[in-house]
């Protein structure tokens, strides 16, 4: 009940209602934009001063190590199963999208755990960050190894595509390069530093995160129509894979012994679906599928239902087996 009564969180459920009711409400793209920017940096730069306090330490690196372990195999699962019910092109850029992380999803659950007390480290900003590319690399490798595999004279008529393009887009992509480089400056910067940002980074961050998730809650509302005439499998997924790949990720964390909130973060972040980074590289990448599936699918249900709903479940079931 607590997450529902959070400003934040109603700022959410108001955006998907007036979008909803096809209110001309509307945020600018630049302003849309400038607030995924501010709170990027502000994260990285809470992240490195935390990690100037704590240093790295053995448990910093299990944790890094299971977010790639965790990016590695959840697109794989996910692409598994999916083929037995869509096609090769389908199944990989599904299994990219919920494979990669929401950015979104992970700011709104440290906030909310900063509202119950409950303390996650620093590092986990870059886990967020190691997490992005591994599964669009996989998509990749799926997408090309179908287009060899068409008959001759049958192919999809689409180039292969270079890995390497992929992998530079991936990592100086914008909004992860700020993240990082924030992140260091924190880092090297220290109390000092905190104290000089906090006004900027710390004082605004809440508002600015109400203001940019009533502008998801309209995109949210606005791609529920991109669900219609789906597969049936691609609506269980959408639900079903974020509290699936939250367990999995919850066994990772205590075979590691783990701490509370550093669990929880990786559970969101493991049942987050991309709908900005991974797209993106989809829409070039992966042409013979409509974007309209992937961003149904991540932006019109699992975003909404964790924000909603996923991230006070997932730490309410890390909390009773922890």
């Amino acid at each position: 009940m607590t997450n529902f009564l959070d400003p934040a969180i109603l700022f959410f459920i108001f955006g998907v209602f007036a979008g909803t009711v096809k209110s001309n409400l509307e945020i600018p793209q630049p302003i849309s934009r400038f607030l995924s920017l501010y709170l990027l940096m502000a994260l990285g730069l809470k992240g490195g001063f935390a990690l100037h306090k704590s240093g790295f330490t053995t448990e910093i690196g299990l944790s890094l190590g299971l977010a790639i372990l965790l990016a590695i195999v959840i697109p794989i699962i996910g692409y598994w199963i999916l083929r037995k019910k869509l096609n090769a092109f389908d199944s990989a850029a599904i299994a990219a999208t919920y494979g990669s992380v929401s950015a979104v999803t992970f700011i709104t659950a440290t906030q909310y755990l900063d509202h119950l007390g409950l303390g996650y480290g620093g590092h986990m900003a870059a886990a967020m960050a190691l997490m992005e590319s591994p599964a669009i690399i996989f998509a990749i490798i799926m997408a090309n190894k179908a287009r060899a595999a068409q008959p001759s004279g049958h192919g999809t008529g689409q180039p292969v595509t270079g890995l390497s393009k992929v992998l530079h887009e991936s990592f100086t992509d914008g909004a992860q390069l700020l993240l990082l480089g924030s992140m260091i400056v924190g880092l090297m910067s220290g109390d000092a530093g905190q104290k000089l940002m906090a006004p900027f980074s710390i004082d605004l961050f809440k508002g600015m995160l109400a203001f940019f998730l009533l502008d998801m809650g309209l995109m949210a509302a606005r791609n529920f129509s991109g669900l219609k005439g789906k597969p049936p499998i691609t609506l269980l997924y959408a639900i079903g894979s974020p509290l699936t790949h939250a367990l999995l990720a919850l066994v990772f964390c205590k075979l590691l012994g783990l701490p509370l909130g550093d669990t929880v973060l990786l559970m969101v972040l493991a049942s987050s679906a991309s709908y900005i980074a991974v797209p993106a590289v989809l829409r070039h990448a992966l042409p013979e599928v409509n974007p309209a599936l992937y961003m149904g699918m991540s932006l019109g249900l699992t975003f909404p239902f964790n924000i909603i709903i996923g991230i006070p479940l997932y730490t309410w079931i890390a909390k009773q087996l922890l």
